[in-house]
């Protein structure tokens, strides 16, 4: 990611993350990114929790993975998230994941909304509202 405005979440790597090698098992690095999509859409605003209760959840569509450097068990880590793309019934959310400064992982993830049918739903526009503006006004 260069300059551009992002969500910063740090994470401690813990013994539970890591595989018998000592490294983060390669799965925990998609619940990391999770954790960190959760976070950002919660300081934005967004209850997801009211959300589904009006018939609308988030669903990850797709993701791209590239996997570049281990992390190992207490490195202290931290995932950057910014929101893009962002169409009718979807956005994409660029992840990856920093020790310092190595890059370690990262995701091109994207996002759909989607009705209590699971079919897709546009994303309501105070939604949008808040996601765009959480991003564009202070790096996180």
């Amino acid at each position: 990611m260069t300059a551009e405005i992002q969500h910063i979440w740090p994470i401690r790597v813990y013994y539970e993350d890591t595989d018998l090698a000592g490294i983060v098992y390669y799965a925990n690095y998609l619940r990391f990114i999770e954790r960190a999509r959760s976070e950002l859409v919660r300081e934005a605003g967004v209850d997801q929790v009211a959300m589904k209760a009006q018939g609308l959840v988030f669903a990850v569509r797709r993701v791209v993975a590239d996997y570049l450097a281990p992390a190992r068990y207490d490195d202290q880590i931290e995932v950057r998230t910014r929101l893009a793309d962002v169409k009718g019934a979807s956005f994409a959310m660029p992840q990856q994941v920093w020790r310092g400064e190595t890059l370690l992982f990262r995701a091109d993830v994207t996002i759909a909304v989607l009705n209590a049918e699971g079919r897709a739903a546009r994303l309501p526009a105070e939604l949008r509202a808040r996601l765009t503006a959480f991003t564009a006004d202070v790096s996180r």
